[in-house]
């Protein structure tokens, strides 16, 4: 049988590529995506898949074309804005949703978002983001400790290690979250050393780190402004199941 060859589109990451290796295909900030064909719908409609939480993986590794990379390369900013680059290319940037006002839980509008006008974050300047390994001084603790941006294989083991906890009934997404973001704590780079420190940071601390790895993290802007109940109101545009699962004819 002969190989089919696929319209492709390079796109943009909003990491710029600043936190891959020099030697990575995505140290150039792009990537070269195929657009959808029935392949990838029949992906999207596997029930074995859709039950594993693997779905959306298996979809994007298969229309990425640039070679040697995977998702599970990628930060979670940047898959993030893979995902709407794929949807847009699949099916166009228009995507319908239902939309509450955050300032009257009892307002609701269907609205139809303009994927296409969604901006990446604007990053900071003054942090370097090479290598991607961050420094950071905990407020009140004072620990001196590396991080890194996660990925989506990262978000993979995360994902894994919160579903064995729910099974002993309890949860500890902030903890395994830290756990696998933290790469040092005062020099020490020891997994027990990493385990201890984010099963016990001060919430202070804790909640000052989350948000500084929020600002600085490259990402796709996903809120839009529309008229709710004749005001206009910032709302986060929802990834319902219809982002990939579009009403079909």
């Amino acid at each position: 049988m002969s190989e089919h060859k696929f319209p492709t589109e390079v796109i943009d990451l909003p990491s710029g590529g600043k936190v891959y290796p020099k030697d990575s295909p995505l140290a150039k900030g792009k990537l070269e995506l195929k657009y959808m064909t029935t392949r990838e719908e029949d992906i999207l409609m596997s029930e074995n898949l859709i039950k594993k939480g693997l779905v959306i993986d298996k979809l994007l590794d298969s229309l990425i074309v640039t070679k040697g990379v995977q998702q599970a390369n990628l930060v979670v900013g940047d898959k993030n804005a893979v995902l709407v680059a794929a949807r847009i290319l699949a099916y166009g940037p228009e995507y319908a949703a239902e939309v509450t006002n955050p300032n009257n839980s009892e307002q609701t509008v269907n609205h139809v978002f303009d994927l296409s006008q969604c901006p990446f974050k604007k990053l900071p300047k003054d942090v370097d983001y090479s290598g991607n390994s961050f420094d950071y001084t905990t407020d009140i603790g004072k620990n001196k400790i590396k991080f890194k941006l996660l990925t989506g294989a990262d978000e993979a083991l995360i994902e894994k290690d919160l579903k064995q906890s729910a099974k002993f009934g309890y949860s500890s997404d902030i903890s395994t979250k830290l756990r696998y973001t933290v790469i040092e704590v005062d020099g020490d780079s020891k997994a027990e050393t990493i385990i201890e420190f984010t099963q016990n940071m001060l919430a202070r601390d804790s909640m000052a780190l989350r948000n500084y790895i929020k600002e600085i993290s490259p990402d796709i802007d996903l809120t839009s402004e529309i008229e709710i109940g004749g005001e206009t109101v910032s709302v986060s545009i929802p990834l319902t199941v219809t982002f990939f699962w579009p009403q079909s004819i």
